[in-house]
């Protein structure tokens, strides 16, 4: 296993190439000689010959404890930054979850747990990884023989959680990876239900992602408690943490392009800049054809219904807002991740000008341009005027954008089924015959049609396109739902509290922080008497008890 030491950039020995922003209270870079015997040895058995970055400026906070947002560029050495401060931390003795690892992605839980294993080879300390797509057989004896380290998409977590095959109790360490695409493909719901069963006390958390949009940034405190702040990024003008891309297009297909983008980028929210009302209005059409939640702001449009249009994506409403310069000029979104130029600007200052309208208040954002030839040499300019650091951004293919939005359905489709209630399971399972016969083969041994396929693809893409209408971000409710579905996981909320209290025997918390502090949930129960009376549940809004704040795929 390798670790990018061979650019002599990357090293902790220089840091002059990044703009770095530390706490008020920042602790003394580390060097490999000055950690620990067995964070070196752990270094030894993957081959680093010294540390990243990343991890000369990160390890000290992490090993003291201190609860941190790291921002670092993907590759930067993130997973061993946050990997090697459990040595110290975790008891192999201890034969129980006491470390947990949240990632969007089966493919990231592979890999984490794969460095883990070299990391933790001659420690004692086991690590499982657990996601959807398989089966629950061999995750559910990895947990029984006891892994100290548990690496798992959010779904999955929940899912042996609700089965009774793992208990965190024993934790003592959360680490959220890639935070900004957990929270952008939706797995937030899904994180506040695994919050409740985290220990009644302190737990260290420690967010690590490459851009922290401000979306993200205000959940963070939900899951954490003044959290401290470190960031790593390459030195460029204007706004540091905004990172500038640009991809290589034909004319004719930027349209398509462009939609293949929103798909794998999936923003938080974003404008699209284009230089022309014709290319607004063209722009617009083509993103709500394919049913996005997208509107259009231009001259032609009253100064109420501009206002009314700037509202609805502010409050996190409308996602994408097509604009011109002129439309778009002086507006300020705070939850905007991203912007498009369709076309490069005119002129310099109005790159500058759209690009800041992303990154705000410090935040992070990706500006995306889409040029052909002649473009690229007009952006390039420039880049070089304002000392811009661009980086070129493959066009995805149709391939990328099915995995991507396979990816998110997945994890919708499953977080609608834990909420289902027995009778509704049984509805459901009316239908597993069809399916079958639709997906696969059919009951007489025939393989499934083209047709048959493209009509379960329809039922897919139908409930796609309702999570592309969604709010993406959290309301006064705080779960980033919809009023109806914070109903409907509500209600199985309480059925599942329920059942773990028909186990304990009556006992009214479930165990987890949800003790911490009352919140309403109405249930009913049979007195003495065969009267019903009512009764308020205990339900914490989430987090460690020593905190103050509200709070922590397939």
């Amino acid at each position: 296993m390798s670790q990018e030491h061979t650019d002599p950039l990357s090293s902790s020995d220089d840091l002059s190439r990044f703009s770095i922003s530390e706490p008020e209270n920042a602790l003394p870079r580390v060097g490999l000689d000055d950690v620990p015997e067995m964070l070196r040895a752990a270094c030894a058995r993957a081959g680093w010959t010294q540390l990243m970055p990343v991890q000369s400026l990160a390890l000290p906070y992490l090993l003291a404890g201190r609860d941190i947002m790291v921002q670092s560029r993907t590759g930067s050495g993130k997973t061993g930054c946050y990997l090697l401060p459990m040595l110290p931390h975790l008891d192999p003795e201890v034969r129980a979850p006491q470390a947990l690892v949240l990632v969007p992605t089966r493919e990231l839980a592979v890999q984490v747990e794969h460095e883990a294993a070299t990391l933790f080879a001659d420690a004692g300390l086991r690590t499982v990884a657990v996601y959807g797509g398989v089966g629950y057989g061999k995750q559910m004896e990895a947990l029984r023989e006891g892994a100290q380290v548990l690496v798992g998409t959010p779904g999955r977590v929940l899912d042996h959680l609700l089965r009774h095959t793992l208990d965190l109790e024993a934790l003592r360490v959360l680490v959220f990876d890639e935070a900004d695409r957990m929270l952008s493909i939706g797995f937030y719901p899904d994180m506040k239900e695994v919050q409740r069963y985290l220990p009644r006390r302190r737990i260290h958390t420690c967010l690590f992602s490459a851009t922290y949009p401000p979306h993200v940034l205000k959940l963070a405190g939900e899951f954490m408690s003044s959290p401290d702040m470190l960031s790593l990024s390459q030195k460029e003008v204007h706004v540091a943490e905004v990172q500038h891309l640009f991809c290589r297009v034909k004319p004719m297909e930027k349209d398509r392009v462009l939609v293949r983008l929103l798909e794998t980028e999936n923003p938080a929210s974003a404008i699209i800049f284009c230089n022309t009302k014709a290319n607004v209005h063209y722009v617009a059409d083509v993103l709500k054809g394919f049913g996005y939640n997208a509107d259009e702001l231009s001259a032609d449009l009253s100064q109420n219904k501009r206002e009314a249009v700037l509202d609805e994506i502010r409050q996190g409403r409308l996602q994408y807002l097509v604009a011109t310069d002129v439309a778009a000029r002086g507006i300020d979104i705070p939850q905007l991740s991203h912007v498009f130029l369709y076309e490069p600007p005119e002129d310099h200052e109005s790159y500058i000008h759209r690009a800041g309208r992303t990154g705000r208040a410090g935040a992070a954002g990706t500006v995306i341009s889409l040029v052909d030839v002649m473009q690229l040499m007009e952006l390039e300019r420039i880049a070089g005027h304002f000392r811009i650091a661009l980086r070129e951004l493959p066009a995805p293919s149709e391939e990328d954008v099915a995995a991507a939005a396979g990816q998110r359905l997945v994890a919708i489709l499953e977080a609608r089924f834990r909420g289902l209630n027995g009778l509704e399971k049984v509805r459901a399972a009316r239908y597993v015959p069809l399916a079958r016969t639709l997906a696969g083969v059919s009951a007489d041994g025939a393989a499934a049609d083209g047709e048959n396929l493209l009509l379960l693809a329809m039922l897919l893409d139908a409930c796609h396109q309702q999570s592309l209408h969604e709010t993406r971000f959290p309301d006064d409710g705080g779960d980033g739902q919809t009023r109806k579905e914070r109903g409907r996981a509500g209600r199985g909320r309480r059925r599942r509290e329920s059942a773990r209290r028909e186990e304990a025997g009556g006992t009214p918390s479930d165990g987890g922080p949800d003790a911490a502090q009352p919140v309403a949930a109405e249930g009913t129960e049979r007195t003495g008497s065969g009267k019903r009376r009512r009764r308020r549940s205990r339900r914490s809004s989430g987090g460690n008890a020593a905190r103050e704040t509200v709070g922590t795929d397939e």
